[in-house]
């Protein structure tokens, strides 16, 4: 009787995961590949972002409507990707990466000293 009872778990679970993996895949055939876009401003610190729009137009207008200041800027377009944006004393850097880590890392090497992290967005 036990055996019979983790069969039929195990049957249900499996037909749960690959429910999952249909609607997951769904939702990307529905709305292509994850897409964001990072927003900025740096006189005023502004910052917005976007994640899983439906496209990169939509992205980059609700990035511009978060960040909230007349002269934000894309800095960054996001594809299943993360972006992060450092900001220090004589420039800022956005940059991308397959992960947060990774993308924080790049762009604080890129700024270079006394730069910090302002902001990111990892599209899913």
């Amino acid at each position: 009787m036990a055996r019979r009872v983790n069969t039929r778990v195990a049957i249900t679970l499996l037909l749960l995961a690959a429910w999952a993996a249909h609607v997951s895949a769904a939702e990307t055939k529905r709305y292509g590949k994850p897409t964001g876009a990072i927003a900025y401003h740096r006189e005023s610190g502004s910052f917005g972002f976007a994640v899983d729009a439906k496209d990169s137009r939509t992205a980059r207008i609700d990035a511009l409507k978060q960040c909230s200041h007349p002269k934000c800027e894309i800095v960054a377009s996001l594809s299943k990707d993360c972006g992060a944006v450092a900001n220090g004393p004589r420039k800022f850097v956005a940059s991308r990466g397959t992960t947060r880590q990774e993308a924080e890392t790049r762009a604080l090497r890129l700024c270079g000293d006394r730069c910090e992290i302002v902001g990111w967005a990892c599209p899913r």
